[in-house]
């Protein structure tokens, strides 16, 4: 018989991917989606597939134990973007963290919990000797401490760290803008077109990947391991590049006023600014601090999507 995994945001890019990469040999386990929302088109795809759809939301611990009895593994993971657009990054960080440690109290009430897959982000505070605090980073850091704070979680836990995703070219406050009359395109920055930063490529493809590779491979992601998940290392500048290639279009990267950069980009550009300062000060190749943390190379996890690849994706 099979184990279950729990894949929480089933039907978004993390979870999704996830799902895809396990329906590959679902000898090893069975599916179990977890979503708020069950009756959604997307669950209902999942459902069609033969997948087994459960409702629960991560604010309320409950059903959360609930859809995760019996579970033998779990990806977990949380959603800063809908409380950040509601009412700003605070309110953001509060909800995204409680909902994680949320995850965390659940996860550690299953008995038959053998590996808890935790998707976060690098502790900037801690790298930038506190000078740099990103929000959707720190949110995720707080739950990291949380589970850090649990032994008998921690044992069983990978955290995953996936790298700058190229679907965020999709965001208007990345995406090269056309100028008009020209048939040339600028994107506009805060910072440094040259600082670099592990990217995961196409995270809807990649991500899933990573997680087989971490559940195939527990005597080298158990105990509380650490994984970078990414395909390469890059910059703005050279992600823009690419992207020139790879439409046939000119592009030039802008760099403008911070201020002029959030004034473009209400609350949005405020918070990709700061993460873009992060990487300016932080240059980072390995994603995470310390010589512990494993890669796509360690765990020969390959197939991959690239920037490149994904960016003729949009």
């Amino acid at each position: 018989m099979s184990k279950i995994i729990s894949v929480i945001g089933a039907t978004g890019t993390q979870g999704g991917s996830v799902v895809d990469a396990l329906q590959k040999d679902n000898s090893i386990y069975t599916i179990r989606a977890i979503t708020r929302n069950p009756n959604s088109d997307a669950a209902q795809a999942l459902t069609a597939k033969g997948i087994k759809v459960v409702q629960a939301d991560a604010s309320d611990v409950a059903s959360l134990v609930r859809a995760f009895e019996g579970s033998s593994a779990i990806f977990a993971l949380t959603d800063f973007v809908a409380p950040f657009a509601a009412s700003g990054p605070d309110h953001a960080v509060e909800v995204e963290s409680t909902q994680g440690i949320n995850l965390a109290k659940a996860a550690s009430q299953i008995p038959s919990l053998e590996h808890y897959i935790w998707s976060t982000l690098p502790n900037s505070r801690e790298l930038s000797g506190g000078k740099i605090v990103v929000p959707h980073f720190d949110s995720k850091n707080r739950v990291d401490e949380y589970i850090k704070s649990n032994p008998a979680l921690l044992s069983k836990t990978t955290f995953l760290l996936p790298g700058f995703f190229a679907e965020n070219y999709l965001f208007p406050m990345l995406a090269p803008i056309e100028v008009p009359g020209t048939g040339q395109y600028l994107q506009l920055g805060c910072t440094s077109a040259d600082s670099q930063f592990p990217s995961i490529g196409h995270a809807r493809s990649n991500v899933g990947p990573f997680v087989s590779a971490i559940l195939a491979q527990p005597e080298k992601t158990l105990p509380a391991k650490r994984v970078a998940a990414y395909t390469e290392v890059t910059s703005l500048g050279e992600m823009l590049e690419t992207w020139s290639r790879v439409k046939g279009k000119k592009a030039y990267y802008t760099r403008v006023d911070r201020k002029v950069y959030d004034a473009l980009f209400p609350l949005w550009g405020d918070e990709i600014g700061i993460m873009m300062e992060y990487f300016d000060a932080v240059p980072d190749t390995k994603w995470d601090k310390g010589g512990d943390t494993l890669n796509k190379d360690d765990l020969g996890v390959d197939g991959l999507v690239d920037v490149e690849a994904a960016l003729r994706l949009y």
